[in-house]
């Protein structure tokens, strides 16, 4: 492996990021902030606990997983998008560095962003609410595979768009929305028996929910079947890069 190539793409990217601190790392962050002053002062104070948990403490795993998930998409679809628009992109594609040592370079540094952000969120998230972390352990491999698995999607859509429209189209559309209504900010058992049903149709409910059981031990869902579908996504999204780089999808002028 071509180490040295992978950690100058990784260290563009990271530096990237840095030079755009107010808007990839303070925005999220003060976003998040928002959430739990609104929905923990506001909300929490008409709910007191949820599964035995205050509701503001609740809402926590919840809302980490919601910033996770946008950031990840949203760094790692703009990350392999701009070289493509600007051009950059051939030169790296003949540079002699394989399709997998691109991929870990523009994919380990979204990832790394993300969990960065992730961490600080729960930081700043002690501000607010007292909260305990029962499983440490499963709660960082959840942050990591969830971060990985997610900047492999941004990836996808990265190498998929044509447009800044279509850069903002699944984010905005489809990953916000099924976040928000994954149990980001309640529990199903709350929900009628019928939907209660349809939302267990929604991939995102099984992430939060094991998620949120590292943190207290409690879930909407097993944490095996929410290991389960985070490692199934993770095998899709990695067939489907390597089916990109076999055909040159959108890769070849």
């Amino acid at each position: 492996m071509n180490l040295q190539s992978v950690k100058t793409i990784y260290q563009a990217e990271m530096a990237r990021s840095l030079r755009t601190v107010l808007q990839s790392i303070v925005s999220p962050v003060v976003s998040t902030s928002l959430y739990f002053v609104v929905f923990g002062a506001a909300i929490g104070s008409r709910i007191s606990e949820v599964d035995g948990v205050s509701y503001g403490a609740f809402i926590v795993p919840g809302l980490i997983m919601l910033m996770l998930l946008t950031q990840s998409v949203s760094t790692s679809s703009f990350g392999i998008f701009f070289p493509r628009f600007s051009g950059t992109i051939y030169e790296i594609l003949s540079a002699p560095i394989s399709y997998f040592e691109v991929v870990l370079g523009f994919v380990g540094a979204a990832a790394t962003k993300s969990m960065i952000l992730g961490l600080i969120v729960l930081g700043t998230a002690r501000l607010f609410v007292p909260f305990s972390i029962q499983h440490p352990l499963v709660m960082l491999l959840f942050l990591t595979l969830t971060a990985l698995t997610f900047s492999l999607l941004g990836f996808i859509i990265g190498i998929w768009a044509d447009g800044f429209e279509k850069l903002q189209l699944v984010p905005l559309l489809i990953v916000t929305p099924l976040t928000f209504l994954g149990g980001t900010f309640y529990s199903i058992d709350m929900l009628p028996p019928f939907w209660q049903a349809v939302t267990l149709l929604n991939p995102v409910v099984y992430l939060v929910s094991g998620f949120r059981w590292s943190f207290y031990g409690t879930g909407d869902v097993s944490i095996w079947a929410s290991l389960a579908i985070i490692t199934l996504f993770l095998g899709i999204a990695l067939a489907v890069i390597n089916w990109i780089f076999r055909t040159g999808y959108r890769l070849k002028p």
